[in-house]
């Protein structure tokens, strides 16, 4: 793995982590505060699906179809 492809991975994941708050501070506090809320469990799943569906996005998009 090329350094500079894991930090431009990170760079770009900070960057759309910051779109939210940037755009609707209000709408993502109120987000915030539902999730400080919300169980452990329901925040485990939630964070398992994302991982599942970043995973396959990234898989399609680098090992999947874009090789053909």
């Amino acid at each position: 793995m090329q350094w500079e492809s894991f930090w431009n991975a990170i760079g770009l994941m900070i960057v759309l982590e910051g779109i939210m708050p940037f755009l609707n501070p209000r709408m993502f506090r109120s987000a915030m505060l539902r999730m400080a809320e919300m169980d452990d469990r329901a925040l485990r799943l939630m964070g398992f699906f994302s991982m599942i569906l970043g995973a396959l996005l990234f898989h399609l998009m680098w090992g999947g179809f874009c090789d053909r």
